[in-house]
């Protein structure tokens, strides 16, 4: 993370994570039985951000039109959808352009 008030901010209010722990440069956020660490890098270049996290969830139909009903930016090339490899998925980018994608099995 570039700035941790930006990241905190958008982990707590547009996705619904609790702060866990917030220790200088490092900051840890939570929701369900998912916990996320981020550490300070200023230096960042979102551009060529390449970091990524993937999530399952029962809920995804849900999920994903909670965050639409708040307004939260879906990634362009990353709306629901049902994907040939059996999952459900859609996917966000943060403020460092971290790519987060959500998915649920198809099969269970």
């Amino acid at each position: 993370m570039r700035d941790k008030a930006l990241t905190k901010a958008y982990y707590l209010n547009n996705l619904g994570f609790e702060e866990l722990g917030d220790y200088g440069d490092y900051l840890m956020v939570g929701k369900d039985n998912i916990e996320i660490h981020f550490f300070e890098f200023k230096g960042l270049d979102p551009k060529e951000n390449y970091g990524q996290v993937y999530m399952r969830t029962n809920g995804i139909d849900k999920l994903y039109q909670e965050l639409l009903d708040n307004k939260v930016e879906i990634h362009p090339n990353g709306h629901l959808e049902l994907k040939s490899w059996g999952q459900k998925e859609f996917s966000l980018l943060d403020p460092d352009n971290n790519l987060l994608t959500i998915g649920q099995s198809i099969h269970e």
